[in-house]
């Protein structure tokens, strides 16, 4: 039982070729929407987009009112598409005649189901969602939507800021990547604002993606491990000092940090990284190679221990931070 892929999808909808019934799921929540809304434009006439292509929650509406919608034919044979989300919360009943009343298949009439993006229809989640997924894959065009991969996701970028008459470095490209995970959504919001700031002709540095993206702070914890490995106080202390600058707060620093150590000391002791965090590995290996297990254990203790005392506001946070920092250069 083999799904469909999105490139596959987009093949068949350029070639004019439709199904009766979709069903669209995977963790990619915007290439589902998108998809949705490109199958909709390639299969209504302009004109009746507005009018004909509909959407509903299957959180929020009853068996009975979707059966109802479903039931109606637009008049004069227009086509009509309609959108139904979360269908797998229906009982396997109420699926059955949601399913019975599309056949015999109309060719004016599309109906895309979806499913959440935390949807997990392995049987060892639940045998109830890989039952629904079976019976989908029997009446259905099924399409999983998986996140892109790190070729997928450079290539992306490096498109939008094309069209954009931009370039980007090397080094913010791979950071950039990372950061958005491969999460499309994601992707298009970051570029956005890169775009945006950076302007026609801009060059996207790693400072602009460090300045602009969300979830920077992962780099602000690398590099921060970096410079502490290297030894050199001066400079530790004076980013220190910028990360507060910044805006960072000491609670936030202290807890990226943390929870970096952490994932250095358990990459040291062979344990799997979290799948959406493997491209981080080449990084992680390298600092994992510059500590024994002993000396993270120490310096994770130290975190811990400077957290409790900032936590008890007794001592000023530019106090306790570099205070640590001195302690974590030699651990």
């Amino acid at each position: 039982m083999a799904a469909s892929t999105p490139k596959q999808l987009l093949t068949d909808l350029k070639a004019g070729r439709f199904h009766p019934v979709y069903f669209f799921y995977g963790p990619e929540a915007y290439r589902v929407s998108q998809a949705e809304k490109y199958l909709a434009r390639q299969f209504l006439p302009d004109r009746q987009i507005a009018t004909n292509f509909r959407h509903l929650d299957g959180r929020t509406t009853k068996c009975v009112d979707l059966l109802a919608e479903l039931a109606s034919f637009p008049m004069l044979g227009e086509r009509q598409v309609w959108a139904v989300s979360s269908f797998q919360r229906y009982q396997p009943d109420e699926i059955a005649r949601v399913l019975a009343i599309l056949q015999p298949p109309d060719p004016n009439r599309i109906v895309i189901f979806t499913s959440p993006p935390d949807w997990d229809p392995k049987p060892r989640k639940s045998k109830k969602d890989a039952e629904f997924l079976k019976r989908m894959a029997d009446v259905a065009e099924v399409v999983f939507f998986a996140r892109l991969t790190l070729a997928e996701a450079s290539a992306a970028i490096s498109r939008k800021l094309t069209a954009a008459s931009m370039s980007i470095d090397p080094a913010a490209l791979q950071m950039l990547v990372g950061l958005v995970s491969g999460d499309s959504g994601a992707l298009e919001s970051e570029v956005n604002k890169l775009i945006d700031y950076k302007g026609s002709g801009g060059t996207v540095t790693t400072d602009d993606v460090g300045r602009l993206a969300s979830g920077h702070e992962i780099f602000d914890a690398f590099q921060l491990a970096d410079e502490v490995i290297a030894g050199d106080r001066s400079r530790v202390l004076a980013m220190v000092r910028r990360f507060l600058a910044e805006g960072q707060t000491a609670t936030g620093l202290l807890y990226f940090l943390g929870r970096h150590f952490i994932e250095v000391y358990l990459f040291k002791q062979g344990r799997p990284m979290d799948p959406s965090r493997r491209w981080l590995a080449p990084k992680f290996r390298e600092q994992a190679a510059r500590f024994r297990a002993d000396q993270l254990e120490k310096i994770l203790l130290m975190i811990a221990d400077a957290d409790v005392e900032l936590r008890g506001g007794r001592v000023l946070p530019g106090i306790v931070l570099d205070r640590l920092m001195l302690q974590l250069i030699a651990p």
